[in-house]
């Protein structure tokens, strides 16, 4: 296949950014991040507002692949993120990826349980991130999304796979509260996951969706069940 033909969705400008170094957000890796645009929810305390609202990027897969190119040797991996990456058809750019030596790390909030389990079929992927946003209880009010059945089941997929992975969430003590926290551990752990459970602090940027602040209850960390190790970050 001709990676550059004008038919190729390699050459679709679809990446809203491009981090070109990061050693925090793939474990024990050195990487860079690639910002896809769009996204199939709408996190009131998104701080990524602008890459959810964007219907292009500024770069193609393509124009990644060749910044990729001058990083072989220096770089371990890549990571792909949003907005949400799989509203866009990532498995010829994964392909091209792998070609050159990569790992692959997605961050993705599992509404496409279907694209999951392609790329991991297809050996691509090394590491993967899960968003567990709400409990199902609060999964629309908080997402704006009806997809808690569809990640459901990536979240299925993954404790059945051999795949290497993390389930985090992001906490805003306004939406989220200890119950809901507990509830989330609950399942959790009925689903049979024994991994670390991360619980992202909000980012007050003041550019998220809901333009939201600091929380104004107090999130108390002592009524967190400990049937999982939690930790905070």
């Amino acid at each position: 296949m001709n990676i550059n033909s004008e038919n190729s969705s390699l050459n679709s400008k679809v990446v809203y950014d491009l981090t070109k170094f990061t050693h925090l957000d793939y474990p024990n890796q050195l990487a860079c991040i690639v910002w896809l645009s769009g996204c199939n929810m709408r996190c009131s305390y998104c701080y990524n507002a602008d890459i959810v609202y964007a219907r292009n990027g500024s770069l193609s897969f393509n124009d990644v692949l060749d910044f990729l190119k001058t990083r072989i040797g220096k770089l371990n991996a890549v990571v792909l993120s949003g907005g949400e990456a799989t509203t866009h058809k990532l498995l010829e750019f994964c392909q091209e990826i792998k070609k050159l030596g990569f790992k692959i790390k997605l961050d993705t909030n599992g509404t496409n349980p279907q694209q999951v389990k392609e790329l991991y079929d297809a050996k691509l992927l090394d590491f993967l991130a899960l968003d567990y946003k709400a409990p199902k209880s609060k999964y629309l009010s908080i997402t704006k999304s009806i997809k808690y059945d569809e990640f459901s089941q990536t979240l299925n997929f993954l404790l059945a796979s051999r795949l290497e992975f993390e389930v985090r969430t992001t906490l805003h003590a306004d939406l989220l509260n200890e119950d809901d926290i507990n509830n989330i551990i609950i399942d959790l752990v009925k689903r049979g996951y024994k991994k670390n459970y991360y619980i992202q602090e909000f980012m007050d940027t003041r550019t998220n969706i809901g333009d939201m602040s600091k929380a104004s209850k107090k999130f108390d960390n002592a009524k967190l069940f400990s049937d999982l190790n939690i930790i905070f970050r």
